[in-house]
């Protein structure tokens, strides 16, 4: 193939040129050194040379190894420099690959029949009695001499014919120079003392299906006592081999670990799913939940122990998912995220069981929660309850953080925590909804049943706003998630939203509504009791009573506005407590102004007064919580403003309209309102 390119690029031009020229010669080293490989190769498949064990066929295996990486550089550089030579890389490929395709497997037999005449693996027998790591009788340390050295020429042999292959990917799929770890693949080596010691355990695994505790124990056992042969005896052959971003000791562990995932994929995951699909009756299967719960909390267990073992290489980053992936036996849900959903509904279920029952617990949503270590419960003053749920919330999302994909974990907390969180929500409105029902609100003690509802609430609401601010929970709405995946995520518009969005604005919703209503419910009430007040026109005539700095007609009203705000500032958190009051002034604001000064009343002098000293103890009701009450009744302090003035103040400043409205502080009233209010003045 290659004299042929060459034949074609000579008849094309009788004069060639200097480029052409490099082509030739390029295509005549490379058909060269191609040669050598595939003279290599076949010297090495020799039976003769292959039996003698001679150092001559390691010599011929390093010769076509070497030849290998000195074609791969020139091809690397061909394909950069010039590009439009692509049929001569292919074709040079196509041979090289025939070669590796022979040399491959070969050099895996080779490894493999050498590990076996060092004894590996070793008995499992052994490995269960010894106490120590230290104890443990492992081959790959006693081997000496030539064994040894055999065992590292075939061990490199094969990491250098990885790390070949890997540079070849990377050309070819036209990776830039860093790239490699894309392509990542278990190291060979490695794989290869893995592949005996699972077969030989499964021996074991068999006997203990329903003891899954017994197979995590041995694998972490068998991880833990060979993990540090990998760091001083192999990590220097796969250095050498220039095998950049690996680590045998991360190779050693990831291997056990997925042999273990896929046992557990093949043989422990079906037989707890068909117990759960086949119990009919409530006991056999809360036992089959209880089962499945404990083998999650073993895998947990395990990965946690794994990946101790792998920090302390100091070289994987465990925050990155694909490191994660490959040293987690959770990821068995990656392929499988029917079993994920499975496991979200148990665990939610398991849950809302036992949440049940502190929730019918009344004590629970009365005695206040008195934690100096978390700020937010002074603030928010909340129930018990709240703290309560929040510790089963955070149970659920521990639990997540095992998971090794962030799309799988945002899937889990889309379905195990999300439920929950709008289970104790269904919970506080409809101990809202009750109180509402039974009296309209009218009884003390449903205030303060509705006021210990919004704590509860505005204190889970805080504490998923600050969650949403975690770099746990910012992972998920950075796009690293197919959203289709993730039941309830593709209403996410934007990462500020986090995963818990929808729930934190069904909880800002449920507490305005019910600020909103304590405020209409003592405003109710309040204007029950002031109609009187409020039809006596006449009054506003009538010289003013000496005796009574208030008019008697507002006294209960007044008496009973600051009962009500006072038994919701004693149960209520600040914050709600202050929107309720300021809206409430809003609202009685209005009430006063719309049916006292805008409704055609006459004001004499003293009427006035009257109207002054009654609006000032009112004001006093609210000035327990701000400086300047009046502030918050616009309507009327600006209102009582135009009443106060003197008349040819008043007749003069009208005719100027809104400008001397503003000019004297009016800026509330249109200038029809203040017209208005003025007209109803009568001067003596």
């Amino acid at each position: 193939m290659l004299v042929r390119w060459l034949c074609l690029l000579v008849l094309r031009r009788q004069i060639v040129s200097e480029k052409e020229t490099i082509a030739i010669e390029t295509a005549l080293k490379l058909d060269t050194l191609v040669g050598d490989i595939e003279d290599a190769v076949m010297s090495s498949m020799n039976k003769n040379l292959r039996t003698s064990r001679s150092s001559g066929f390691e010599e011929v295996r390093l010769h076509a190894i070497k030849t290998l990486k000195t074609t791969e550089e020139i091809l690397s550089s061909v394909a950069r420099r010039h590009p439009r030579w692509a049929r001569l890389v292919s074709a040079v490929d196509h041979r090289v690959d025939r070669a590796l395709a022979m040399m491959r497997p070969q050099a895996i037999s080779d490894y493999r029949a050498l590990l076996s005449s060092l004894g590996w693996p070793p008995q499992i027998s052994t490995l269960t009695s010894a106490s120590k790591s230290e104890d443990v009788h492992n081959p790959l340390f006693t081997m000496e001499g030539s064994l040894k050295s055999q065992y590292c020429g075939n061990f490199h042999a094969l990491c250098s014919l990885q790390g070949l292959q890997l540079q070849r990917k990377s050309r070819q799929l036209g990776s830039h120079k860093g790239e490699n770890v894309l392509f990542h693949q278990p190291l060979w080596a490695i794989e290869e003392l893995v592949n005996p010691l699972t077969v030989a355990s499964q021996r074991h695994f068999t006997k203990w299906s329903e003891k899954p505790e017994f197979i995590f124990e041995l694998v972490f056992k068998i991880t833990k006592d060979y993990v540090d042969s990998m760091d001083e005896l192999l990590q220097p052959l796969v250095d050498e081999a220039k095998l950049a971003g690996y680590s045998c000791r991360e190779e050693w562990v990831s291997a056990m670990v997925s042999s273990l995932s896929l046992y557990l994929v093949k043989e422990i995951f079906p037989i707890y799913v068909g117990q759960l699909s086949e119990a009919t009756e409530s006991d056999l299967r809360s036992e089959a939940k209880v089962s499945w719960l404990h083998l999650i909390d073993l895998m947990i267990s395990f990965d946690k122990r794994v990946q101790s073992l792998v920090s302390q290489s100091g070289i994987l980053s465990l925050q990155e998912d694909g490191n994660l992936l490959r040293i987690s036996s959770l990821s068995v849900f990656c392929d499988r995220p029917d079993w994920l959903d499975l496991w979200a509904e148990i665990e939610l279920d398991e849950r809302l069981v036992k949440f049940k029952a502190e929730i019918d617990y009344d004590r629970n949503w009365t005695v206040k929660v008195q934690d100096e270590l978390i700020s937010t419960s002074n603030v928010y003053r909340p129930p018990i309850i709240s703290s309560i749920f929040l510790q089963h919330l955070s149970s659920i999302i521990e639990r997540s953080k095992s998971v090794p994909a962030i799309y799988l974990r945002a899937r889990f907390l889309r379905l195990a925590a999300a439920p929950t969180i709008q289970k104790f929500l269904d919970c506080v409105l409809l101990r809202c909804q009750e109180a509402e029902g039974l009296t309209a609100l009218t009884e003390n003690n449903d205030l303060v049943k509705v006021s210990n509802s919004i704590n509860a609430g505005h204190y889970i609401e805080s504490v998923l706003e600050e969650w949403s601010e975690d770099v746990f929970f910012l992972e998920m709405g950075t796009g690293q998630h197919d959203p289709q995946e993730i039941p309830g995520l593709e209403n996410f518009t934007e990462p500020s939203e986090g995963i818990f969005g929808d729930e934190f604005e069904k909880l800002e919703k449920f507490r305005l509504e019910w600020i909103n209503k304590l405020s209409v419910v003592v405003l109710r009430g309040f204007d029950a009791r002031t109609r009187d007040y409020i039809k006596n026109r006449k009054q506003w005539q009538e010289k003013k009573d000496k005796e009574w700095t208030v008019s008697r007609t507002l006294v209960g009203a007044l008496d009973y506005l600051q009962g009500k705000t006072s038994i919701i500032e004693e149960n209520l958190n600040k914050e709600d407590f202050t929107a309720m009051w300021r809206s409430l002034a809003s609202e009685i604001d209005r009430l006063f102004f719309n049916s006292i000064l805008m409704a055609n009343v006459k004001f004499s002098n003293d009427g006035v007064e009257r109207f002054k000293g009654d609006m000032e103890v009112l004001y006093g009701v609210f000035r327990a919580w701000c400086v300047r009450p009046e502030g918050f009744f616009p309507k009327l302090s600006e209102g009582l403003t135009v009443l106060k003035m003197e008349e040819k103040q008043v007749k003069d400043g009208l005719s100027r309209g809104a400008k001397w409205l503003r000019e004297n502080g009016v800026r509330y009233l249109s200038e029809a309102e203040a017209k208005k209010v003025a007209k109803s003045r009568v001067f003596s």
